[in-house]
């Protein structure tokens, strides 16, 4: 059996269910009770989660890190700062010797979220955010888990819940089985 760390934030925590049952017969998976949250979190929790014996971490984050208050607009962390995270994340798991596997941030719906939520996720930050995470986990030649194209080809309001950031059990099924797909793949040198 192989163990699989599944690190990110509530939507991770919908989906870990379904990896968990596609992937039950080859591996063990972990993922943190709490939220993942912003790429601030996760770096300060990486060491105590890298203590896990994991052979494949599976990471994401980015939907914590875009929320911007109504007011100021400014993201919870900016994109320099989350720029930063990455590196360090990135690098620090793959100094622990495991193989990682990068996730894209999913879309959202920013009209169902602002009417629903005290801050706003703009569709635009996801793609900016997604672009600096990729440009970053290309330079160390990560695999990647596109879970934005995902929910995207298969119709995002249609997954969506009413609060336009989480997913039904249907996308989160589909998430999952997004993701231990990944993982095979990986595992299988596709």
């Amino acid at each position: 059996m192989k163990n699989v760390t599944l690190i990110g934030d509530s939507i991770r925590m919908g989906y870990q269910q379904f990896v968990e049952e596609a992937l039950k017969d080859v591996a063990r998976i972990w993922g943190p009770e709490i939220n993942g949250g912003d790429s601030n979190n996760v770096r300060t929790h990486l060491p105590k989660w890298l203590e896990t014996a994991a052979d494949v971490i599976h990471l994401n984050c980015g939907l914590h890190d875009i929320k911007k208050d109504y007011d100021s607009g400014q993201p919870q962390v900016g994109v320099e700062t989350y720029r930063e995270n990455l590196c360090f994340i990135f690098d620090a798991v793959l100094a622990a010797d495991r193989q990682l596997v990068w996730a894209t941030t999913t879309p959202v719906n920013e009209d169902w979220h602002h009417e629903r939520k005290g801050f706003d996720r703009f569709s635009a930050d996801v793609d900016a955010y997604n672009a600096i995470a990729l440009q970053e986990a290309q330079r160390r030649d990560l695999p990647i888990d596109d879970l934005h194209a995902v929910i995207t080809e298969q119709g995002r309001d249609n997954l969506l819940v009413p609060d336009g950031v989480h997913f039904s059990d249907e996308g989160s099924r589909l998430l999952g089985q997004a993701v231990a797909d990944r993982i095979r793949q990986l595992w299988e040198g596709i």
